[in-house]
């Protein structure tokens, strides 16, 4: 199994903090938000490799972080060879990129760089294994406004997901997605063949939106917390919570 990270995008709300650096390796206490994220992932059984793609403008960050890591399994950087937002890959195409230039066949899991968790994924991969099929995560969600800003799905009693809205004005329930993702190998051909059939590139939940259409996915409500580093008010409360 390969992590794919999306590490690519252009945090304009954190400035100046990431005017000339990539929001990923801002320190959230002692570590990066991207060290904290795969210093779990790094220890489940079946992880083989981590798959960070970036822009341009910060590869050589990432790639004196990687230097400078000390995990496990091995860190590959993609540059996707864009430097600002207006040339950006968008999400999906970083991942078919990711694809691509690795020549992945293996299930993948697939995470957003800005988020910090307060629970390990070991359970969601527990759960895509049980479940045999592509899963991703969700979590109750009580205000409608942020349904209205996020993915959100309709599942049945077995967590099968039915549908998926983007950013729904009526959200047919409050199961919010969160950027987290495990593909299985088999669904890799559909994903490969997603931007011949209109799957949307902007958002990493655009490829989910498009893959319950063709495919079946099941989703794992997340145990813990979850911080989106998307604003220095975000990122001044994580520094807040995580002092490690």
């Amino acid at each position: 199994m390969k992590t794919i990270v999306i590490a690519a995008g252009y945090a304009t709300r954190l400035y100046p903090l990431t005017e000339n650096f990539p929001k990923p390796l801002l320190k959230v206490g002692s570590r990066s938000i991207l060290d904290r994220m795969l210093s779990d992932i790094d220890q489940i059984e079946g992880i083989d490799e981590h798959i960070v793609v970036t822009n341009h403008k910060f590869a050589h960050h990432f790639e004196t972080w990687k230097e400078q890591s000390h995990y496990r399994h091995p860190i590959r950087i993609i540059d996707d060879g864009t430097e600002d937002n207006a040339t950006r890959l968008g999400a999906v195409r970083d991942l078919l990129l990711a694809l691509d230039t690795c020549q992945v066949d293996d299930d993948i899991l697939v995470v957003a760089a800005d988020n910090v968790l307060t629970f390990s994924m070991q359970g969601f991969v527990d759960f895509f294994r049980r479940c045999g099929t592509s899963v991703i995560m969700c979590h109750h969600e009580p205000s409608l406004k942020k349904l209205q800003r996020t993915g959100v799905i309709a599942v049945d009693d077995a967590m099968r997901v039915l549908e998926m809205q983007e950013k729904p004005e009526h959200p047919v329930s409050h199961w919010a997605v969160p950027p987290f993702y495990l593909y299985s190998r088999s669904d890799l051909p559909l994903i490969r063949s997603c931007m011949e059939h209109g799957c949307g590139f902007d958002a990493p939940g655009n490829l989910a939106h498009y893959l319950v259409g063709v495919t079946t996915l099941h989703a794992w409500e997340m145990p813990g917390g979850r911080f989106d580093i998307g604003s220095l008010d975000s990122y001044n409360e994580a520094q807040q919570l995580f002092k490690d």
